[in-house]
């Protein structure tokens, strides 16, 4: 959106390529091998290279190791106890193109109760939640969400007063500390001063529009993303507001990371029983160690639900296109048509929700509307602690064969767009 009068543009550039200081000359690669620490760390004395981390895997065989030498995989494969090896590849989120006008509940700021918080009208009120049938559902069956939801991305504002009663600490796998507040991202010379009158924009350029009461605005590269995760966190409140909510920091501020900090951040939830993850971020190549990881998710009772990307292509991206373990969220217009920017197709998407102009919490306790495959996937995720209220022990297949219960659009979404009322009906009647 592009106001006359005064304001300010902040480039949110979804990309997922952070290096680390320590390791800027080195090859970073994600090892696993038979013997633990010990055999990950003669494979190294062997082939000059340095044991960072463990991973978090179940059975303490993964490793994140680093060298300085341009070593082929084969060199590690070829040694006893070396079980696979892979580059910590790095991810980027697809680029969005179109340009879209703020939606008039952006500006609604009645406050209103929403299950024991104060929010604006607007936030629970807007095209969004009408399109799904979210009151519907709340008052029909009763469900308000469930259990706890992983999100993974850039941490949260921890201190917004509409996440209070919902927030877990988390942890910042960035930093290797706990809690995951994004705000810290973010130097005293140039935090934005933000209040509750101001309103930030994010559209599918990826494009923020923050008003003239901002002081400063956070145009540098390194903040490119920021505000992404409290934006995803907002829209999983939205749908599942009594559902928990687990920060995994994994993405800088720039909106970049390593797949070794996602294994990690994916070890963790399992491990502090989250029972939905969500992933509004992909990469483009695959990974057995992904593969593995939500595969053990999936068998400690995780339900995967991953952004399809905004390309606007039929293309493969990941995780959403482990279709036996992950749901593919595509985004949907508020006219029920599939989103230009969207990816799509039934190889990476199991259904589409919308994503355009969708209303939703921002640092510093302030609103944002916004759009994306990123957003549209936080409702799907919602949808899953939904079913968790009618079924504290649902499973990712039991989940995706309920939400396949949508509304036909276009064949290019596979299932449909997410509708409540069909998927929770579907499961009270045996699917």
């Amino acid at each position: 959106m592009r106001h006359a009068k005064h304001v300010a543009v902040l480039l949110f550039l979804l990309t997922f390529s952070w290096f680390a200081p320590s390791a800027k000359a080195d090859t970073r690669l994600i090892l696993q091998v038979s013997g633990g620490l010990p055999g990950a760390q003669l494979v190294c004395l062997l082939l000059h290279c340095t044991v960072q981390e463990s991973l978090g895997d179940p059975k303490g065989q993964v490793f994140l190791v680093t060298t300085p030498l341009n070593l082929g995989l084969n060199l590690f494969l070829g040694l006893p106890g070396v079980l696979s090896v892979e580059v910590d590849q790095t991810g980027r989120a697809m680029d969005a193109v179109t340009q879209a006008s703020a939606p008039a509940a952006l500006y609604d700021s009645t406050p209103i109760n929403y299950y024991g918080t104060t929010v604006r009208e607007g936030y629970v009120v807007q095209p969004a939640t009408h399109i799904i049938g979210l009151a519907g559902v709340q008052s029909k069956f009763h469900v308000s969400g469930s259990g706890t939801v992983a999100v993974i991305d850039t941490g949260v504002d921890t201190t917004h007063p509409v996440l209070q009663s919902v927030l877990l600490p988390g942890y910042d796998f960035t930093r290797n500390r706990s809690g995951a507040d994004e705000k810290g991202d973010v130097s005293q010379s140039t935090t934005a001063v933000v209040d509750q009158s101001t309103t930030a924009v994010v559209d599918q350029s990826t494009t923020a529009v923050v008003d003239g009461t901002t002081a400063k605005t956070l145009d540098q590269p390194q903040y490119a993303d920021f505000g992404h995760g409290t934006m995803v966190a907002g829209v999983i409140h939205l749908v599942a507001p009594t559902a928990q909510i687990l920060p995994l920091k994994a993405f800088h501020a720039d909106g970049t990371g390593y797949l070794s900090d996602v294994l990690r951040a994916i070890y963790y939830a399992v491990s502090h029983h989250a029972r939905v993850i969500n992933m509004s971020f992909n990469f483009t190549s695959a990974s057995q160690q992904l593969n593995s990881a939500l595969t053990w998710g999936n068998l400690n009772g995780t339900i995967n639900v991953a952004a399809a990307g905004n390309s606007g292509q039929q293309a493969l991206v990941y995780p959403a296109a482990y279709q036996s373990l992950v749901m593919g969220v595509a985004s949907t217009s508020n006219s029920d048509t599939l989103s230009t920017f969207s990816n799509y197709g039934s190889r990476i998407v199991w259904l589409g929700a919308p994503g355009e102009g969708v209303v939703t919490l921002y640092p510093y306790g302030t609103y944002a509307a916004t759009w994306g495959t990123s957003f549209s996937t936080p409702m799907v995720s919602g949808a899953a602690a939904l079913l968790l209220n009618l079924n504290p022990f649902c499973t990712e297949a039991q989940a995706a064969q309920s939400l396949s219960h949508a509304v036909y659009i276009d064949s290019r979404l596979n299932h449909g767009r997410l509708d409540l009322n069909q998927a929770l009906s579907a499961w009270l009647l045996g699917q």
